[in-house]
């Protein structure tokens, strides 16, 4: 019996990196032995237990054939004859398929460590194509070390692609997929997740909302950059930059889709394309189960970003739709998580990447004295329904009355 650091934290080591979470590969045991040894199972698909003191994962070896379509289509063999060797073809990058045995000696059958210091992200084996999560894994990895210049190997673009046109996309399952664009949204340049799919020729198949974006023009007064698939690319990235939460970044990736159904005869005005992009939105959530907080925020984002850019321009009424349409009083955190979406897409624009964007602070403060404001006096009066509310509209427009202008003035 042997036992091997593998995958992920000898990569992180080698790049310098804090490493990730330590996985282990145990050779020449069966799962008897293990548990005989304290081993707890916890694996589902095949031989996983815990360390009886540490509590970190330790796997059997295994071989892998693939079965039927999909992740889930594979048998699993853990001989104990099966080499560390054996077990790392079977992973989907050379970065990924190293590994140190108990003396720290390096264990790199497929070029790893070379693909490492050349910053290159390489399939292992064909056996890559068999896994359709790969796709996405692997877009994910080349957002998370895009700054330390990674970039896909040709061949490896080229074997995606292939995944794309056999079909073998159309097995992916949404849990998986919003797993992956969930985590991807995390790293440091989200954007180049969706960049590295579009270059395989897979985005359109994944998630062709944000793929018939690219090659819609804007009004260059406004964005000078022109393409529509650029700025939301920008707008993703920039919201990595200023640090916003998930769900304020899948807001940002969501916030334009309308601009993709926009009419020929009107380009490059994009007039409705917040209402248009709302059906868009709800379908991508529903098709790839998004939680119900991104999903709300995404919404409001896209119908309402216009509004916000406005904000200074609008009327009193309007403040007061745009603050009950978007539910601030109920919800004042998600009502500033869309502001910050609204900045990262003005930012996420050539030329404006440092611009003010004294609106989001405007709106919040506001919203701030509407959210604080004591309703007790109205609440006494005894009024129902509709007088009721009648009441306290009265009341918070009289609010705004009172504080719109001298907020305007102090941006």
């Amino acid at each position: 019996m042997k036992t091997y650091r593998v995958g992920g934290c000898v990569r992180d080591r080698l790049l310098n990196l804090p490493e990730a979470d330590i996985d282990w590969v145990v050779t020449g045991a069966t799962t008897e032995e293990m548990l005989a040894l304290g081993y707890q199972s916890v694996g589902k698909d095949f031989p996983v237990f815990l360390h009886p003191e540490t509590k970190q994962e330790y796997a059997l070896a295994r071989r892998e054939r693939k079965t039927g379509p999909g992740y889930h289509g594979f048998e699993f063999d853990t001989d104990p004859s099966i080499s560390i060797e054996a077990d790392l073809l079977r992973r989907d990058l050379t970065i990924n398929a190293m590994a140190e045995n108990q003396h720290g000696d390096l264990v790199d059958p497929y070029g790893g460590q070379q693909d490492l210091e050349a910053r290159t992200l390489r399939h292992v084996s064909q056996a890559f194509s068999e896994d359709p999560v790969r796709v996405l894994r692997i877009a994910r990895f080349a957002a998370r070390y895009h700054h330390l210049g990674f970039s896909l190997a040709a061949e490896t673009a080229e074997l995606i692609a292939q995944m794309g046109k056999s079909g073998e996309l159309e097995s992916l399952v949404a849990e998986r997929v919003w797993a992956e664009m969930s985590r991807a949204l995390d790293e440091p340049h989200p954007e180049v997740f969706f960049q590295t799919l579009r270059d395989c020729h897979v985005l359109n198949i994944l998630f062709p909302e944000i793929d018939a974006l690219f090659g819609v023009p804007q009004t260059a007064k406004y964005h000078p950059e022109v393409d529509t698939g650029v700025h939301l690319m920008m707008a993703l990235q920039k919201s990595a930059e200023l640090e916003l939460d998930n769900e304020t970044r899948f807001a940002v990736l969501m916030h334009d889709l309308g601009k993709a159904t926009t009419a020929q005869h009107i380009l490059p005005s994009h007039h409705g394309h917040e209402q248009a992009g709302v059906e868009l939105v709800k379908s991508f959530c529903r098709r790839w189960r998004v939680p119900k907080a991104h999903t709300e925020l995404a919404l409001i984002t896209t119908e309402y970003h216009t509004l916000v850019h406005r904000a200074l321009e609008l009327k009193d009424t309007s403040l007061l739709k745009l603050f009950t349409r978007t539910d601030i009083f109920r919800k004042p955190k998600r009502f500033r998580k869309m502001t910050q979406a609204c900045l990262a897409d003005l930012r996420g624009r050539k030329n404006f990447e440092s611009a003010p964007y004294p609106q989001a602070e405007f709106l919040n403060r506001l919203g701030k004295i509407l959210c604080d404001a004591d309703l007790s006096s109205i609440l006494q009066q005894g009024l129902e329904g509709k007088e009721l509310g009648e009441a306290i509209y009265s009341f918070r427009l009289g609010l705004i009355k009172q504080n719109s202008q001298a907020l305007k003035s102090s941006q």
